[in-house]
């Protein structure tokens, strides 16, 4: 009975870990399916680069806006419940895009979607957190991580591989079939939780004051001054995520144009390169306690910007070196960033700050994706590197100068 008793935890945290990792690469893989077939959604619908960039930028921004607000309701109505509507309607969503008639029919079907997905982005940490404690819990969001990031990842192989025998109709279609079947698998094995119901009495009694009511005002004010700190990691995230969509927004058109030429199996090849991003996203901790946080973040922005620049030579191997270069950067910015957010933040504020963070982060990803995608179809590939460059010199000054502002006082 004891070894029974011993063992219960860890089955139980596989399971959820399975689960949420199931949901994770679902989510993710619906999400920026369309981005390797952007240029055959732009020529069966007569758009430009900046408009079929929309088909990414209105899902990647409805989610930013409905993270908040779904969180919320999750606190009300059941985190597992949220991320179940979440997995099936965005997957039944996915199956249902290529009916679109028009492209505008086809962004509303898209910011559905995005909105559906925002119930597991926004969710998923805190449902983890009530269901597995904090002891197992790195482990169990290390496995999320993985999940989404391979969840974007595949979604984008395998619907550049599926565009050239199936048209791009089919290429979604498949992504989508994958992602129900993951979807279902996260029906089936997400465990129910008790804990959202305690968690909700807790909040109602500490909004009253009830308890740690000395000393509230000073801890007004440092949540204000943490809140003020975390300026710097919010930038990171928006101005990161916004570059980092762009270039890979504008990535197939330039792959699919003379005299690169790529088809699109082969220009999807470049979606390779998130291995590196998530080889560095691991690595990231271990350079910010050996570096400090803010030379850490500082030194992964110019590594991106490194990246970006080379993949402005005419010669596929370096654009592809580049984009390996530049991915890497970013994935170990964005989790220096998302660290940051979470050790700063006052412990009340930890979930409100989060979703901020995941709030710019995606309005990043939309706007960005979306103004990068409309620089390179005007202006070409070299200037879109010289904005998205810029961008990441902006995150990197922001960070340089909250670490002034915090030696000063």
């Amino acid at each position: 009975m004891v070894v029974l008793q011993a063992s219960e935890p860890i089955v139980g945290t596989r399971r959820v870990s399975a689960a949420v990792a199931a949901a994770g690469l679902s989510s993710f893989a619906l999400l920026y399916a369309p981005q390797p077939v952007l240029p055959q959604l732009a020529a069966a619908y007569g758009l430009d680069p900046g408009s079929a960039s929309l088909a990414i930028g209105v899902a990647t921004a409805s989610l930013a806006v409905a993270v908040l607000p779904l969180a919320w309701l999750a606190g009300v109505a059941g985190r597992r419940r949220v991320i179940v509507w979440s997995v099936v309607v965005s997957a039944v969503i996915g199956l249902l895009l290529p009916l679109a008639p028009s492209f505008p029919v086809f962004l509303v079907m898209r910011g559905v979607q995005g909105v559906a997905i925002a119930g597991f982005a926004g969710v998923a940490a805190a449902y983890l957190a009530d269901q597995v404690g904090t002891a197992r819990l790195a482990g169990a969001v290390g496995a999320m991580i993985a999940g989404n990031s391979v969840g974007g990842m595949l979604g984008r192989l395998g619907a550049g591989f599926a565009a050239d025998p199936l048209g791009w109709h089919g290429a979604l279609v498949a992504v989508a079939g994958v992602a129900l079947v993951c979807a279902l698998f996260t029906v089936a094995t997400l465990p129910r939780t008790t804990a959202d119901g305690h968690r909700a009495s807790a909040r109602r009694v500490s909004a009253r004051g009830g308890t740690g009511a000395p000393g509230g005002a000073s801890a007004r004010d440092g949540g204000v001054r943490a809140g003020l700190g975390l300026v710097a990691p919010f930038a990171v995230g928006a101005l990161a995520m916004g570059a980092f969509v762009a270039l890979y927004n504008a990535a197939g058109f330039r792959l699919a144009a003379p005299p690169i030429a790529l088809s699109p199996a082969a220009a999807s090849l470049v979606f390779l390169s998130y291995a590196m991003g998530t080889a560095s996203s691991a690595a990231a901790g271990r350079l910010a306690t050996r570096l400090g946080r803010t030379p850490a973040v500082v030194a992964a922005l110019v590594v991106t910007v490194a990246g970006s620049a080379l993949t402005a030579h005419p010669s596929l191997p370096v654009i592809a070196l580049g984009f390996a270069v530049l991915t890497a950067g970013f994935f170990a910015a964005h989790a220096i960033a998302n660290a940051w957010v979470t050790a700063d933040a006052p412990p009340p504020a930890r979930g409100r700050a989060a979703g901020v963070y995941t709030l710019c982060y995606y309005l990043g990803s939309g706007a960005g994706g979306t103004a990068g995608a409309v620089v390179y179809g005007h202006a070409g590939w070299t200037w879109l590197v010289v904005m998205t460059s810029a961008w990441l010199l902006l995150a990197a000054l922001a960070v340089l100068v909250t670490r002034r502002k915090h030696l000063a006082s």
